[in-house]
This record gives C-alpha cells, sequence and structure tokens, in this order.
C-alpha cells in the first residue's frame, strides 16, 4: 500500500518531495531532465492506468482531494508515495492548472532494440524529426488503432513520453512498442536487411499513389514520414524504397503528419483472409 501524504503547506511549491512535477510548462527543462532521470509524467486516470498495465513502475502521485477515492484501487496496490495536495498548490508546483487532477511520475523502461522489433513485425511506421509533441502523440494513437505493430523513431524526434505525447495519444504510446534509431537514415538497411519494403510519404515526381502501393501487397512493409513542414530529408528519400503519395483534391497537397500516417496505416493494415 502506497503511503498517503498530505502537503498542505501554500507556501512551499518547491518541496522537494514534488521535484519530479516541478515546471511541467518548461519543454526545454522537461526534454532533457525527464530522460536523463529516467521518469516521465502520466497526466489523467486513464493514462494513470494504462501506464501501469503496460508495466512501468510508479515513483509517487500527486492527486487533488476529489482524486483520492477514484485512484483507491491503485493507492491501495503501489509501495510508491502519494501526495495529496490542493489545485492552487499542483498549479503552482507543475506551472499550469492540472484540470484532470491526478498525476504520477512513472520510471521509464529500457527501449528494445530495432531489430527486435523488426523480428517480430510486419507493419511498421517511421518518423523522421517529427518535433510536434501532439503530433507524435495522434501518430502514436493512430498506429495503436490502425494496426502498426511497431514504431521507430530518428534521434531527433520529439520524446514520446513527454507529458503531452502521452496525453494526445491516450496512453497508446504504452501500447504501441517502440524504439529510437541511432543512425538515420542509414538504418533503413536495418529494415531492407529484414525484409521490409520501405515507403516514404512525399510529393516527388516519381511517387506512386498509395492505393498502387497498396496494391502490391508487400508482406513487410515500413511507412516512413517526415518532419512538418519540410517533410522527409532528402538523404531518407534516397534511401527509400517507394516514394508515395496520398492523392488530393480541392487544390490541398498535403496533410498533416498525424492525420497522413492514419490515412495511410488504414490503407496499408494486415486485413485478414
Amino acid at each position: 500500500m502506497a503511503d498517503l501524504i498530505t502537503i498542505d503547506d501554500p507556501d512551499d511549491p518547491d518541496d522537494p518531495r514534488l521535484s519530479d512535477y516541478a515546471g511541467l510548462t518548461d519543454v526545454e527543462l522537461r526534454r532533457k531532465r525527464e530522460p536523463a532521470e529516467g521518469l516521465f509524467i502520466a497526466e489523467g486516470e486513464k493514462v494513470i492506468r494504462r501506464a501501469r498495465h503496460a508495466g512501468y513502475e510508479m515513483r509517487s502521485m500527486l492527486l487533488s482531494a476529489k482524486w483520492l477515492d477514484v485512484m483507491r484501487d491503485v493507492i491501495d496496490e503501489v509501495p510508491a508515495p502519494v501526495y495529496a495536495v490542493s489545485p492552487d498548490l499542483a498549479e503552482r508546483v507543475t506551472g499550469y492548472h492540472v484540470h484532470r487532477g491526478a498525476l504520477a511520475s512513472m520510471q521509464r523502461k529500457p527501449l528494445p532494440t530495432a531489430e527486435d522489433l523488426l523480428g517480430t513485425s510486419s507493419r511498421v511506421a517511421v518518423f523522421e524529426d517529427i518535433v510536434d509533441h501532439a503530433n507524435l502523440g495522434a501518430a502514436f494513437r493512430n498506429a495503436a488503432a490502425l494496426g502498426i505493430d511497431a514504431i521507430l523513431l530518428s534521434p531527433r524526434c520529439a520524446d514520446p513520453l513527454y507529458r503531452r505525447s502521452v496525453k494526445v495519444s491516450m496512453g497508446a504510446v504504452f501500447q504501441v512498442p517502440w524504439t529510437r534509431l541511432e543512425s538515420w537514415p542509414k538504418d533503413v538497411e536495418l529494415l531492407r536487411s529484414a525484409g521490409f519494403t520501405t515507403a516514404a510519404f512525399c510529393l516527388s515526381e516519381q511517387s506512386i499513389t498509395l492505393d498502387e502501393l497498396v496494391e502490391r501487397r508487400h508482406e513487410r512493409l515500413a511507412l516512413i514520414f517526415g518532419t512538418e513542414g519540410d517533410g522527409l530529408t532528402p538523404e531518407a528519400l534516397m534511401a527509400a524504397d517507394e516514394h508515395v503519395r496520398i492523392p488530393m483534391g480541392a487544390g490541398v497537397d498535403s496533410l498533416n503528419v498525424a492525420a497522413a500516417s492514419a490515412v495511410a496505416f488504414y490503407a496499408t493494415r494486415v486485413r485478414s483472409t
């Protein structure tokens, strides 16, 4: 059972026991601190439960009074401390209004190797330099819903376990196995050696349509998406086996990366026979 600790000093938002939750709105700080310290923040009852269900160890919870009963079963099951605070103190510690009322600091797990993920997958997504946490979280949710077995991230991609990514994904970042590549786009060779056809989504002159890609019925397929705005780098495009476009109408030339990934995941999903 967790220790339930009430912290009610309104003048002490710097209480060291709450340090995991300090400055959650400071993106630069958290982007560096959380991976270095091996932690991430789960926000909201559903996300906290999904993180626990996925096997992440809890470091602590930060709850306002009205969430104590809702989270009672979790409090009774985990050994980590639970800090009960007022909404005002929670806001001053985190830097924003914690309207969901429940936060948990979770311990990260070691990432699998790309080779391990590829060995058990037939559909994977590769994201190059996606820096928007909301887009990345939405893409993970798409992947969980639409049959993607694993996700590979380029070294400069945003952190899927950053609070906003986790929140937007509704915990899907805990469902889809993922890892970070070390040498992109050279790591396309890892995909190729594992039997994957690599399909880069872009507007190049030699691109085929998504429908044409589907018709080729590739057994193992890796779908590659580029960063917001600029798209895939020339090096990634050169390394890919296929260039693929989603046909557009009404004068629209492209979709947001999260929307494009949903379309591509659905179209190329493995269909039961």
